[in-house]
């Protein structure tokens, strides 16, 4: 009981190195350093891509963008984790507008400093390629998780078209199966049908004739029967 008064200086004199110790950072627990070589490539009127660099011996899983109008009318923020792209596509932009972006490695214990500013204007729509014209190489936008749409819309249009062409031959292939048939039966009934008044007439004529054959073999052995009776009364 007496002890007591005097552990609570020494227990206030050791909190504050607790805390510190708990505060201080762990060894090799450091944010990467701020990608190097950014530019801007494949400018188009509604897009652009951002292409840059990380230095060797840093643990990077990811990047963040940080993307602004210079008049300030816009900004976004892209930010993509486990990931090794060193490149993405920025899209839904103004035509003939001034932008600046940075970059930033994302790392397993933070986000680097941004990169330095990168300043481009995009394309009026008349310097864009044409309608329905692609440059071959041009990004797709992959790191994004998108696909264009145009291409989308084709395949479906496509696909559509496909199928109503293999719905129309099957249609036609199974017309032309049921008349085929029917002309088939009608040969054929038309083909018997005389095969069958010949024949019934055939047997008209042999039953006509039968009974004469029969009556006269009747009459015949009906009259050999009586002279043989009369043959025995003359004995």
């Amino acid at each position: 009981m007496t002890a007591s008064p005097h552990l609570e200086p020494g227990l206030l004199l050791l909190l504050p190195l607790l805390l510190a110790c708990c505060l201080t950072p762990r060894t090799g627990a450091t944010v990467p350093a701020a990608p190097v070589n950014v530019s801007v490539t494949q400018l188009r009127a509604h897009s652009a891509m951002v292409t840059w660099n990380v230095p060797q011996g840093d643990t990077v899983i990811g990047y963040a963008i940080s993307q602004q109008r210079q008049d300030g009318l816009m900004q976004r923020s892209i930010r993509e984790v486990n990931t090794s792209s060193r490149w993405c596509v920025l899209w839904d932009l103004d035509e003939d507008t001034h932008y600046s972006v940075q970059v930033q490695s994302v790392g397993p214990h933070g986000d680097s400093q941004p990169s330095r500013a990168v300043h481009f204007r995009t394309l009026e729509r008349s310097d864009h390629y044409p309608a329905g014209v692609l440059d071959h190489h041009e990004p797709a936008m992959e790191g994004l998780g998108m696909t264009p749409h145009l291409q989308t819309g084709e395949l479906l249009i496509i696909t559509t078209v496909l199928l109503l062409w293999a719905a129309v031959i099957a249609l036609f292939c199974r017309q032309y199966d049921i008349i085929k048939d029917n002309d088939s039966n009608g040969t054929k009934e038309k083909a018997k049908r005389p095969l069958v008044r010949a024949s019934s007439s055939y047997y008209n004529a042999s039953a006509g004739s039968s009974p004469i054959y029969h009556n006269g073999a009747v009459r015949s052995s009906r009259l050999h029967r009586a002279s043989s009776s009369i043959s025995i009364i003359r004995v």
